[in-house]
């Protein structure tokens, strides 16, 4: 009986979603947008060892933060260049543009939560010189 993870097997879009906790939806959502090739068994979709190797790179793609159109070029590089060298230019380019954006959005963030409390402390004085008691928070409990 062939595992789960056996290279020979093939899986149908319900277990391929399953597995991954996407729905089938979504899979034919990156099939659409020609991320994933499944094979057909007469009506239906089946997917072997390379479609699901590709769906993990897309899903750790989206959680990273990369688009689609990224996903797919790295995608088609890994089909296109047998060194890998595209593949792995493509992915450090991506990579250090997805940090220098989220360092971006952290420093954005600090300041926020800077200000927030800034407001905060404003806050808390003016209620204290009216002689009003704050509420209290869910941090404070």
């Amino acid at each position: 009986m062939a595992g789960l993870h056996d290279p020979e097997r093939l899986l149908s879009i319900t277990e391929l979603a399953e597995e991954f906790g996407v729905t089938a939806r979504a899979i034919r959502f990156y099939e659409s947008k020609g991320l994933l090739e499944p094979q057909r068994a007469g009506a239906m979709r089946v997917y072997n060892h390379r479609d699901r190797a590709r769906l993990l790179i897309i899903l750790r793609g989206k959680r990273l933060g990369f688009s689609l159109k990224l996903i797919k070029k790295y995608l088609d590089l890994y089909d296109a260049d047998p060194g890998h060298r595209g593949q792995l230019v493509a992915l450090l380019t991506g990579a250090r543009q997805r940090i220098e954006e989220l360092e971006s959005q952290r420093r954005d963030i600090d300041l926020t939560i800077e200000e927030l409390h800034e407001i905060e402390e404003q806050c808390l004085e003016a209620m204290h010189r009216a002689g009003i008691v704050p509420p209290v928070t869910d941090q404070e409990t």
